[in-house]
């Protein structure tokens, strides 16, 4: 099938993922164009956009999905409006790309799921690191029988700092909030279907976080279909940097990511050998992966083929989720069935 030209988008939020969004599809993406853009501080966002050559800002998301020059709409607004954003652009037959997760809410989610399969248009989830170099490898590597058979995928996932106590409050969770970009890797690597989760979390680090009814710290095992099992281990508060790493094992060998660094420089003296810390949080080490998965989405858009992280894979997620925040507060494991109401 022909392509269709340039995707024209309409972005609704201009917050720090927003404007990376924009910034990576006006800059990085040729097929791309971005029409307008959507956020409630109009006079502030009017100013950045300009810089970009955007001369379209609005403050309702109505003006987006009613604009007949968007094909395609990227949702960047706050958590607890995706799924209401995501319910109009499909009715407005507008594609998706939208920030995970859809909603905190099994009913909502489904909700939204629906009316994207009602309208028939596509949609792509925010799972970007999917996209990143290491992980996309490894991936490749499980895909082309290289490792074998997957037995055990080990995944670090731990931030240089917590985020403020304010956001703690709404984000859902450290499950629902954190660990389920680690659901998602899991899922990608093995690629079967977990059926229980057993997690332990607690509170190692701000006692605040406690207070506010979450975890800072956490481990969760994932039990899988075909047998495979994967260990996730999720700090907020990593001294040294921002820890992101992946491990599969299989029957014929294993892969590893190690952490990006500044440089792959190591400096040997009669001290000590030493080298760079992590890169020190998301928007240096996943940078690369922001752009990779809007590149892919507008190659979907164009084609009209399925995108490559879709609905099932945040509704699986937000599943696990679920059941992870459940097995910790219980303290035993959860069949995935249990929290679907199945």
């Amino acid at each position: 099938m022909a392509k269709q030209a340039k995707v024209r988008y309409g972005v609704i939020g201009a917050g720090r993922i927003g404007r990376i969004h924009v910034e990576n599809l006006c800059y990085r993406i040729p097929d791309a164009e971005v029409v307008v853009v959507c956020d409630v501080a109009v006079d502030e966002t009017r100013r950045w956009a300009a810089a970009l050559g955007i001369d379209n800002v609005v403050a309702d998301p109505k003006d987006v999905f009613d604009n007949s020059d968007v094909d395609a709409v990227v949702i960047c607004s706050p958590t607890d409006l995706h799924a209401d954003h995501m319910i109009a652009a499909a009715q407005a037959g507008k594609d998706i790309f939208c920030e995970k997760p859809i909603a905190i809410e099994l009913q909502r989610t489904k909700e939204a799921l629906q009316a994207v399969e009602d309208a028939g248009v596509l949609l792509q989830l925010g799972f970007n690191r999917r996209f990143d170099h290491n992980f996309r490898h490894i991936r490749q590597l499980v895909q082309q029988g290289t490792l074998g058979e997957v037995h055990i995928v080990n995944i670090t996932s731990r931030d240089p700092a917590p985020p403020p106590i304010e956001y703690v409050k709404v984000s859902g969770g450290i499950f629902m909030d954190m660990a389920i970009h680690d659901f998602d890797m899991a899922r990608y690597m093995v690629g079967s279907e977990v059926v229980e989760v057993y997690a332990s979390a607690s509170v190692m680090i701000d006692p605040e976080i406690g207070e506010a009814g979450d975890y800072d710290t956490a481990v969760t095992i994932l039990k899988f279909a075909d047998g495979a099992t994967a260990v996730i281990d999720n700090s907020r508060q990593a001294v040294y940097g921002y820890d992101q790493r992946v491990e599969v094992f299989g029957s014929k060998g294993r892969a590893a990511a190690e952490n990006d660094t500044a440089t792959n420089v190591s400096v040997a003296t009669e001290n000590a050998v030493t080298s760079d810390k992590p890169l020190y949080f998301f928007l240096e080490r996943y940078m690369a992966s922001f752009a990779n998965e809007l590149e892919d989405f507008t190659a979907a858009v164009q084609q009209r083929s399925q995108p490559p992280v879709g609905g099932v894979d945040g509704l699986q997620s937000l599943l696990i989720a679920m059941a992870a925040t459940k097995s910790a507060r219980e303290n035993r494991p959860v069949p995935l069935k249990e929290v679907a109401g199945e």
